[in-house]
């Protein structure tokens, strides 16, 4: 009998091992290891200064970190197949101002060693996904602010990357811009592209990102989806929240004592059974606390990102 050697699995679009970058004693990356496969959508979520930019400029060759390895389709980060099948979209604008919407992409294909006819394809393949074809020939300064900024998504998407990074691509834009960016990137992830999204949005992720990766002090904490997330920090507990009138200290020592936490002047609390409501009332009683309001409701991403860093996704 002949045994057939076990096909090779292809590469992964995107695969960081044990990745580590410091900035003297500062140590920005820790040891980061994640993946992303075909047609997925990888939220990376921190607070400020937890090494998401970081980490992004390591993917995208900006920044040399002192160990591990990115592999893109199984080749090195530097190298040109590599490069050509990565694209990278910045937190920050950068476009021409003064040239039109056209002249702009024009301009970024040919850096990308684009020319003739495939230019000009890919020219009228990011106007019509930036849905920017009437403002073809505007100057870019006079374009709104979701439109620059959606030309500015469209400037790294000319050479058809399929590994794409998006750091915090809605910074400052209106709700309906915000929308039309979630559509051109759902598109992407449609068409099979792997994506890392940054966002300071936890609405987004939510929306867009098929598993989350939790990084706080240059490490990755927590991966999964969601509904993982949730359920391994929370188990099957739900939370309660609970408003009194009154000293806001004694609020305060109060929550402590039974085992929550007091934000924003809201007691919250984590319970197995809804019936424990109960005794957290009848012990609020006790203490003279004067109810306002309370209400039940199942743990979020949001619950579980501030119960692992602390913080607010925004802070």
């Amino acid at each position: 009998m002949v045994m057939r050697a076990k096909e090779a699995e292809p590469a992964r679009p995107l695969a960081v091992e044990r990745l580590v970058k410091k900035f003297g004693d500062v140590m920005a990356v820790n040891d980061v290891s994640l993946t992303v496969g075909p047609g997925e959508c990888l939220g990376l979520l921190g607070p400020n200064g937890a090494g998401k930019s970081t980490l992004i400029r390591s993917i995208v060759g900006r920044v040399i970190p002192e160990s591990g390895r990115v592999a893109v389709f199984g080749a090195a980060a530097a190298s040109t197949k590599a490069r050509m099948a990565l694209g990278w979209v910045p937190q920050e604008l950068a476009i021409y101002p003064r040239i039109s919407c056209t002249e702009n992409l024009g301009a970024f294909g040919r850096y990308y060693g684009l020319k003739g006819a495939k230019l000009d394809e890919a020219i009228a393949w990011c106007l019509h996904w930036a849905a920017l074809e009437d403002r073809a020939g505007e100057l870019a300064k006079n374009l709104s602010g979701g439109m620059k900024r959606r030309l500015n998504m469209a400037a790294g998407m000319l050479h058809k990357p399929r590994v794409v990074l998006f750091d915090e691509p809605t910074v400052g834009v209106d709700p309906q811009s915000r929308n039309r960016i979630f559509e051109m990137i759902e598109a992407l992830r449609d068409e099979g592209a792997a994506i890392i999204y940054t966002t300071h949005y936890m609405e987004e992720a939510e929306r867009l990102c098929d598993r989350i990766a939790i990084i706080d002090h240059g490490r990755v904490i927590a991966t999964g989806t969601k509904e993982e997330l949730v359920r391994g920090v929370f188990g099957m507990r739900s939370q309660v929240l609970a408003r009194f009138s009154g000293d806001e200290a004694a609020i305060g020592a109060w929550t402590e004592r039974n085992g929550g936490q007091l934000k924003n002047g809201t007691a919250e609390f984590t319970v197995e059974q809804a019936t424990e409501i109960a005794r957290l009332l009848d012990d609020a009683t006790r203490a003279q606390l004067e109810l306002v309001d309370v209400s039940l409701r199942r743990p979020n991403l949001e619950s579980v990102f501030l119960h692992l860093t602390g913080r607010e996704l925004r802070d």
